[in-house]
């Protein structure tokens, strides 16, 4: 019987054609991961505690709907940032860049009024205290009782910046009129202090868009967006973003609120 030399050839030839090819799904499903010039993407840490700090803690009187002042926050609690919270200086506050950014407090001081043996509190930045230094910082009265006796007035306190835990995604609601649109940003993770605000639609919109600060975490555009399924891209101070797709469908309302994709810290 004859040697089946030519389907050996064949066989032969396809096995190293199969092997030298690249594989092409393998390198559709990965573009992502490299930049424009080819280079492995980094994934940007997340939020890391800054060193501790000295300063000084008073309080001051309040409810859900006036703790978020400055910031624009209309209702704290419902924003996702409880009533634990705090006003800093004008120096911390950056006409509203630091709006949304998280803090860890410790009284130290059990001679002048300090809970000492207490937990240290998480507060978040919701308000401006026009008047205080950067030494200063005014706490809601409800974060201040935690660490500290309200007679006591002022209290020694250590804090620094960290990264910000929530529950949930990040919530935008559109309020304005059909020419005019505010989108106010809230219950955000990680750095917690928003940056940029970009949104886009599925019609006229198709790229990002890029939303001016009105004030605090009020961010307005006179671009037309009703009719439009929305997606948010928002990047916060350490330079990471997060993109929320499609979270608002074409047939939304002025008013309402809409839960996106928050940053894990």
């Amino acid at each position: 019987m004859a040697f089946p030399w030519g389907a050996l050839l064949t066989t032969t030839l396809v096995f190293l054609v199969a092997f030298s090819l690249p594989n092409v799904h393998a390198a559709e499903n990965n573009t992502n991961k490299y930049n424009k010039i080819g280079q492995l993407r980094k994934h940007r840490p997340a939020f890391a505690p800054t060193g501790w700090k000295k300063a000084q803690a008073t309080f001051y009187d309040g409810d859900s709907k006036s703790f978020g002042g400055a910031c624009g926050y209309d209702d704290v609690v419902k924003e996702g940032y409880g009533l634990d919270t705090i006003a800093v200086s004008s120096v911390l506050f950056k006409d509203g860049l630091s709006c949304g950014s998280c803090y860890e407090i410790k009284c130290t001081d059990s001679s002048k009024g300090c809970k000492t043996r207490k937990s240290p509190v998480l507060v978040t930045a919701t308000n401006a205290c026009h008047g205080c230094s950067s030494e200063h910082l005014d706490l809601a009265k409800p974060a201040f009782v935690k660490i500290a006796e309200q007679k006591a007035g002022m209290v020694p306190i250590l804090y620094r910046r960290v990264g910000c835990k929530k529950k949930g995604g990040i919530r935008f609601t559109i309020t304005g009129n059909p020419h005019f649109n505010i989108v106010s940003v809230g219950n955000v993770g990680g750095a917690g202090d928003v940056t940029q605000v970009q949104v886009k639609g599925d019609k006229k919109i198709k790229h990002w868009t890029n939303l001016k600060r009105s004030w605090g975490q009020k961010w307005q555009t006179d671009v037309m967006l009703q009719g439009e399924t929305l997606s948010f891209k928002v990047r916060t101070g350490d330079g990471r973003h997060s993109i929320s797709p499609k979270v608002a469908p074409s047939g939304w309302k002025f008013g309402q609120t809409f839960e996106g994709k928050n940053f894990v810290n």
